[in-house]
């Protein structure tokens, strides 16, 4: 019969989010340029593309949580949500590297730019650096048991267990919201300041970019508590769950890492505050 479906594929419809995601976007980046260059419409393009971002982001994922409970998600369709989450997660890695990158090209060779750090690391110029052992390590316990408590919620859905995946997930987002908190607290308290030499610029975009991340894992983890309540997610349908546990899995080991290289590692031979 012509016109009839004889794939697993979901053709999607004519949707103008992507569009407008990609156009917010470009509003958005652009006026947060203007803004660091002291444009006074910059503030205004900033807000403007930021709430353009929201709302497209919550009609876009509207349409596609619809499209779960249509059940036009079939096992392909699936799989290559899977890739994409897959891929997405790959580009966060990078972005991440980057930063590493920058905070041990720093430490590594601080005789190259002496003139600025004195030839030595973390800069003559800091007084003191975060002791590691204290905020720092409890920090890396609450991520660490959050990721225990969103597998619990995984283990619990797959096995059809509502009430232990309600638990699991309201555990784990009161544990980053725990975390940001103390990291907000350690920001105010710091004993150095952002942006005056290279070990503060590396440690704050590094540690700050990952407490963003956090921040967007815990709205995600929101979401999906918010749908479970709604009758969502099934043992052998959940992706969107899934992805946002991916996604704090991975949280949880940039932090890991975070850990290691910059607050043990790189205090290493520095006063203590």
């Amino acid at each position: 019969m012509a016109g009839a479906k004889n794939h697993d594929y979901h053709i999607l419809p004519t949707d103008p989010w992507p569009f407008i995601t990609s156009l917010s976007a470009l509003v958005m980046t652009s006026g947060l340029a203007l803004y660091m260059h002291d444009y006074p419409f910059g503030t205004y393009l900033l807000i403007a593309g930021l709430l353009g971002v929201l709302i497209s982001m919550f009609s876009w994922f509207s349409n596609i949580i619809k499209e779960a409970r249509a059940g036009d998600h079939t096992p392909v369709v699936q799989l290559h949500q899977r890739y994409g989450m897959i891929l997405f997660i790959a580009s966060e890695v990078m972005f991440f590297v980057g930063w590493f990158w920058a905070f041990f090209d720093f430490s590594l060779f601080p005789s190259a730019i002496s003139e600025v750090v004195g030839g030595q690391f973390p800069p003559k110029a800091i007084e003191a650096v975060m002791d590691p052992w204290d905020l720092p390590l409890l920090n890396t316990l609450i991520l660490l048991c959050s990721g225990t408590t969103v597998t619990w919620a995984h283990h619990s859905l797959i096995h059809g267990d509502r009430d232990g995946l309600k638990k699991g997930l309201w555990a784990t987002i009161l544990l980053g919201l725990l975390f940001s908190s103390i990291q907000a607290y350690e920001y105010i308290h710091a004993p150095f300041p952002f942006g005056e030499n290279t070990y503060g610029s590396a440690f704050y975009m590094a540690t700050g970019f990952h407490g963003f991340h956090v921040i967007v894992g815990t709205i995600m983890l929101i979401v999906c508590l918010i749908r479970t309540y709604k009758g969502d997610f099934t043992p052998k349908q959940h992706f969107g769950f899934e992805a946002s546990a991916w996604y704090w899995h991975f949280v949880d080991v940039v932090w890991l890492f975070l850990f290691v290289s910059i607050y043990i590692w790189g205090s290493a031979g520095a006063p203590i505050h």
